[in-house]
């Protein structure tokens, strides 16, 4: 049984994220309820014209954990293995598909749908909708995570990575996450110890920039 420790006024303190996900939950649950369709349409309407790449290879590689982001690799390699992820992880990988690669966020709410142990359909609707910007309260659109600052602020010292992704075992501390300056070859990294490792399918300036004037276009 978990400890809660209280304050003064005698309420849990380190129970307050497990409140505020309780609040989220049920604010899905209510949006489903009231907007059924936001199972497979956007909750915005303006949203329904993005322009979306939808890149069937792409999609591949990002089910498969083989895009050249260590950490959005690691996550989607856990989520196949165990049919879980960490919150953090599951924002990253979801904001790499909609808007690094420009693939429709209906796209990963079905994988995650299919491949989650704990899927929740108001969850995970509500969650995809808000990393697209197309939902209630959303992040913002040009909110765009970089999966490699990402990494090295919440797996600075690259276990996580290493776990998850054995072509990057070799490598030591916080360098797995500088992998742009390995060489390349034939759409691979080379490691120290030989093994190849995905190039990313898209630099992250570049995605940010495309996925910005794809915005740009629906404002239009």
């Amino acid at each position: 049984m978990v400890q809660l420790e209280t304050s003064e006024q005698g309420r849990p303190e380190n129970g307050e994220p497990f409140l505020r996900q309780l609040l989220w939950r049920e604010f899905a649950y209510h949006l489903l309820f009231h907007f059924p369709e936001t199972q497979t349409k956007p909750l915005r309407a303006e949203y329904s014209s993005f322009p979306f790449r939808n890149s069937a290879q792409d999609y591949k590689a990002w089910c498969q954990g083989e895009t050249g982001y260590p950490l959005v690799d690691a996550g989607m390699r856990q989520l196949w293995h165990c049919g879980w992820m960490h919150n953090r992880v599951r924002m990253v990988v979801a904001s790499l598909l909609v808007k690094h690669l420009l693939i429709d966020w209906q796209e990963g709410a079905a994988w995650f749908w299919d491949t989650l142990v704990d899927a929740d359909l108001a969850n995970n609707t509500l969650g995809w909708q808000w990393v697209a910007g197309c939902g209630a309260d959303a992040a913002p659109y040009f909110r765009i995570f970089n999966p490699v600052s990402q990494g090295m602020k919440f797996d600075p010292t690259g276990d996580y990575i290493r776990r998850w992704v054995p072509e990057l075992a070799q490598l030591s501390g916080a360098s797995i996450h500088r992998l742009l300056d390995k060489p390349r070859s034939s759409g691979h990294r080379v490691m120290p110890s030989g093994n190849e490792y995905p190039s990313e399918l898209v630099s992250h300036k570049a995605a940010r920039q495309r996925a910005l004037e794809a915005w740009a276009a629906i404002r239009r």
